[in-house]
């Protein structure tokens, strides 16, 4: 009988630093999902410190990591040691790395207080589903109360992001925060978009590039994932494309919507007013990916940037994104695809309509074309110097003095669109060759049959057959192609030209002899260049 939990249970998973191997990682938290868990994922190469910080910071059970790089004794130890002196020892340490964690290994790190390191006699006796139900049962704990704790943090953060990460956790569990101070003018942003559109890569590309330029000011983000229908669980996966996020005056926070059919948990507002009351100077709401009809963001923030990609289909798709009508700047991510000017083109036209601005120039339209992935991409230091001038004027809060160019020139991606299959053309175009290849040699070797055929029975078959064997030859000679042809109608000439001991050639009038045998120390003739001695035309023409 499988285990139901009777709380939201949380875990971090990643797998372990300098270990690229996220295979097993992948299982287990998909399996952890199916079981009703909302899952932080970080990928692979992770260290001790982000971790940790990842689990303060989103207030969770427990902590999942593979490791097969061999350090797994120092790592899981320093993890344990640091969520302790950081005073969240409450969180369980759960482990796994196959054969790379041998049995004495693993009752040391038992001892050292890891709640679990799973070996492979415990994959054949429990099976996958009944770890997953052990790691569950164990992080089936309420996290209740307030984040009082006696010891400071030792990872260095700006904010007390235990007592945050608390408060956030007991709004999600039904107890409203008391006497928060939220009358201050903090900024919110409000980022959605389609799925995949890369919300995540552009908050993160923001995030970085206001800690970079504005040396005192802190910033919290709020992100938000679907939590899926069936199981109840949820990939809150934004982490792994926020580099920037960890940093001393950075703070995350991941949502589930722990609801279907909503872009945005039923506890976004609470959560805002906590990073509000905590004193924060920036906050960023990211939403889950939205359909066309969807503009709830704008409930929440003060300023909101849709976020899509030149692949919207038609351009009549466009009238019905209701963030058109909304959004106070469009951003047209993954600008390097094929038709992403046209794209621009197009939402700018949209736009107008949207707006009546009928006789606005292209260039003032808040439409900005952004490639999240390249590093300081230009698109991107337009659309953030735009959204800080959207902010002053929207909430009149001025971060300070920050330059970028005035105008946002369109970036060259590494691979220009126009080539993004050259690849793959090359290989199509050595394909095809092969199969020509393939199939002029068989066309080849049924000439050759039916030479020989009709060769030997000349002169002592019926007429009507050696007829019907013409036919057959001019039909596949027809078959060959004007290469091929030549191929074969020259081979014995090549053949007796490459056995002379000289080969001859002309070049500007000049004739030009080159040596077609060495002698070895023994006196043997050795041939440089040696043809196959094949005969079927098929077997020659394919050579």
């Amino acid at each position: 009988m499988s285990y139901t939990p009777v709380n939201k249970i949380r875990i971090v998973t990643a797998a372990a630093l300098f270990d690229g191997h996220d295979a097993a990682i992948n299982i287990m938290r998909r399996i952890l999902q199916g079981k009703g868990a909302e899952i932080i994922h970080l990928g692979h190469n992770r260290s001790v410190k982000e971790i940790v910080e990842t689990a303060i910071e989103e207030d969770v059970q427990g902590i999942a990591i593979t490791s097969y790089q061999g350090g797994h004794v120092e790592f899981f130890k320093y993890m344990k040691d640091l969520l302790e002196e950081n005073g969240c020892g409450h969180i369980k340490i759960f482990g796994g790395g196959g054969g790379t964690i041998l049995p004495g290994e693993i009752e040391e790190l038992h001892n050292y207080g890891i709640t679990r390191i799973y070996s492979p006699d415990d994959g054949r006796q429990m099976g996958l589903e009944g770890m997953i139900e052990d790691v569950i049962s164990k992080c089936d704990i309420h996290l209740n109360g307030k984040a009082e704790y006696a010891t400071a943090m030792k990872l260095g953060e700006v904010k007390d992001v235990r007592k945050i990460a608390r408060q956030i956790t007991n709004a999600e569990n039904g107890q409203a925060p008391s006497a928060l101070q939220t009358g201050g003018n903090i900024p919110v942003l409000g980022i959605t978009g389609t799925g995949g559109a890369g919300k995540s890569s552009v908050t993160d590309e923001l995030v970085r590039r206001f800690l970079q330029n504005f040396n005192s000011k802190t910033i919290a983000v709020i992100s938000v994932d679907p939590s899926k229908k069936k199981t109840g669980g949820a990939l809150l996966g934004d982490r792994i494309r926020m580099n920037a996020i960890s940093h001393p005056r950075a703070y995350m926070r991941s949502l589930a919507t722990r609801d279907d059919n909503t872009a945005l948990s039923h506890h976004v507002q609470e959560a805002i007013d906590i990073c509000k009351d905590a004193g924060f100077d920036f906050i960023i709401l990211e939403s889950a990916g939205v359909g066309q009809s969807d503009a709830s963001i704008l409930d929440y923030c003060d300023v909101s940037l849709y976020v899509m990609t030149p692949e919207y289909g038609a351009a009549s798709q466009l009238e019905k994104i209701n963030m058109l009508d909304y959004a106070d700047i469009i951003c047209i991510n993954k600008f390097d695809k094929a038709g992403a000017l046209d794209a621009l083109a197009d939402v700018k036209k949209q736009y107008k309509r949207n707006h009546g601005l009928w006789t606005a120039k292209d260039e003032e339209l808040p439409v900005i074309g952004t490639m999240a992935s390249k590093f300081n991409d230009e698109g991107v230091n337009h659309l953030f110097e735009s959204l800080l001038k959207v902010i002053e004027k929207k909430t009149t809060i001025n971060f300070g003095e920050f330059h970028f160019s005035e105008t946002a020139k369109v970036s060259q991606s590494i691979i220009p669109a126009k080539r993004v299959r050259y690849l793959s053309e090359i290989s199509e175009n050595n394909r095809n060759y092969d199969q020509l290849v393939k199939d002029q040699a068989t066309i080849a070797s049924k000439l050759y049959k039916l030479e020989g055929s009709l060769e030997a029975l000349a002169g002592k078959a019926d007429e009507a057959l050696l007829e019907v064997i013409r036919g057959q030859i001019t039909f596949y000679t027809g078959q060959l192609t004007p290469v091929s042809r030549k191929l074969l109608q020259h081979w014995n000439d090549k053949v007796t030209e490459y056995s002379k001991d000289y080969y001859e050639y002309t070049v500007r009038d000049k004739v030009i002899r080159q040596e077609m045998f060495s002698k070895s120390l023994s006196g043997t003739r050795i041939p440089k260049v040696v043809l196959p001695k094949y005969r079927d035309w098929g077997d020659i023409l394919q050579w």
